[in-house]
C-alpha cells in the first residue's frame, strides 16, 4: 500500500470579501426567508447550491428591472450607480456586501475620471467587478486583457492605469514597464487585492513541497484562474 499524504493548504478557501457577503446573506435568510441576489454569490457551484436550499434567488440584471419592493444583495463583486439608481426606482432594500477594497477602487477610478484623466483597466471582460468600476467613469474607461489587447488602442501619451482586484501582480507591473519603455507616462494605481497577491508567494512554496497538487475552484473564478497558474507555473 502507497503510503499517500495529503496536505491542505492553510490559506486555502474563500476571501474575506465573500465570506462577508455569504454570512449577510445567512443572516437575512435567518430573518426573512428569502433574499434575492443579483448574480452568484460566490463562483462556487456547491455554496449556491446550498444557500440557493436556505431561499436564496439568484437573479440577472434583466430581472432585476421588474423586481419591486423586496430586499437584494449585493454581492462582493460590486455594482455600477446605474444598479443603484434602478434600486430606488423600484424601491428595492439593497443589502450591500461589495467588498471594501472593490469599493475603495471604485472610487479612486470616480476621482481619476471626474479629474478627465485616461482611465485604462487591466481586467477581464464582461466580469462583474469590471463592470462596476466601468460604471463609474459612464463607460468610457479602456478595459484590455492583456498587452496585445491594450496595444490596438490609440493610446495617450499620459494613462492612468488600474486594475481588476484579482489579477496578476506581476502582469501589472510588466504592463507598466512595456509603456513606460514605449515613451508613455503611466500613473499606475495597484489595486490588486494583497489577499489575493499575498498568495502567490506562499503559494508557490507549498506547490514546491509536493509530488502531486489538486487544485480546486469554480471555472467562473477569476482569482481562482490566477492562483492555478501560479501553482501550475511552480509544480506543472
Amino acid at each position: 500500500m502507497h503510503n499517500l499524504r495529503v496536505h491542505i493548504d492553510s490559506n486555502s478557501g474563500f476571501c474575506f470579501g465573500v465570506v462577508y457577503a455569504i454570512e449577510m446573506a445567512e443572516d437575512m435568510l435567518n430573518e426573512r426567508g428569502y433574499l434575492y441576489c443579483l448574480g452568484d454569490i460566490v463562483h462556487n457551484d456547491e455554496e449556491v447550491a446550498r444557500l440557493t436550499r436556505k431561499g436564496l434567488r439568484i437573479i440577472q440584471h434583466e430581472e432585476l428591472k421588474n423586481l419591486r419592493d423586496e430586499y437584494v444583495l449585493i454581492r462582493a463583486h460590486g455594482e455600477p450607480p446605474s444598479t443603484y439608481q434602478l434600486a430606488l426606482e423600484n424601491n428595492l432594500h439593497l443589502i450591500d456586501a461589495s467588498c471594501p477594497v472593490v469599493l475603495k477602487l471604485q472610487n479612486r477610478i470616480k476621482t481619476s475620471y471626474d479629474k478627465k484623466e485616461q482611465v485604462f483597466i487591466y481586467g477581464k471582460h464582461g466580469h462583474a467587478e469590471v463592470l462596476g468600476l466601468l460604471g463609474q467613469t459612464n463607460n468610457e474607461a479602456v478595459v484590455f486583457e492583456n498587452m496585445e489587447e491594450l496595444l490596438q488602442h490609440e493610446l495617450p501619451e499620459n494613462i492612468t492605469l488600474y486594475s481588476q482586484t484579482t489579477k496578476s501582480t506581476d502582469n501589472f507591473y510588466r504592463i507598466k514597464n512595456t509603456l513606460e519603455a514605449r515613451g508613455h507616462t503611466v500613473d499606475a494605481n495597484d489595486t490588486i487585492c494583497r489577499q489575493v497577491s499575498n498568495r502567490d508567494e506562499a503559494l508557490r512554496r507549498f506547490a514546491a513541497q509536493y509530488d502531486q497538487i489538486v487544485f480546486v475552484s469554480g471555472t467562473k473564478s477569476s482569482n481562482g484562474k490566477v492562483l492555478y497558474q501560479v501553482c501550475k507555473d511552480t509544480n506543472p
